[in-house]
């Protein structure tokens, strides 16, 4: 099995989505800044400082720089998936959370759930959100129905 190499001379320009690839500009580019995966939150920070030089110019890219922008995206976005993903909350945790930031007691549900003692046992996870109880928190917080299930 051999491995296959990869020659940067022997790019050429093309076209992209955004203009005439100038192959040697783009070179350089990656030559300066050495874009590879994010290992580190300080190589993380570098990228975004520079990911920020170049939003500061948007409207004087070069397709070369547009390229490299939309690289260093790629690999922001991957380090920081991997690094700052939220792990998905339960139908309860969102009910808490909702009921956090509008100051909401139980007693304040009762419209929703009919009584307190449904509201308590709910919040508790001795009972399950009903499918009516799911449609009105969704009304009252203008949020999908699917965080409640």
């Amino acid at each position: 099995m051999t491995s296959a190499t990869f020659d940067a001379t022997s790019m050429r320009e093309g076209t992209t989505r955004r203009g005439v690839l100038n192959a040697r500009e783009y070179q350089r580019l990656l030559d300066r800044t050495l874009p590879r995966v994010i290992r580190t939150e300080a190589e993380n920070e570098r990228y975004i400082d520079l990911l920020s030089q170049l939003d500061a110019r948007s409207e004087q890219l070069t397709p070369a720089e547009k390229e490299l922008a939309d690289l260093l995206t790629l690999l922001i976005e991957d380090f920081e998936e991997q690094h700052y993903a939220l792990k998905a909350a339960s139908p309860i945790e969102v009910l808490r959370e909702l009921m956090r930031v509008h100051d909401l007691r139980q007693c304040d549900l009762t419209d929703i759930f009919g009584t307190r003692s449904i509201v308590s046992e709910i919040l508790t996870g001795k009972r399950k959100f009903t499918t009516g109880h799911i449609r009105k928190l969704s009304r009252r917080f203008h949020v999908s129905p699917e965080l409640f299930i």
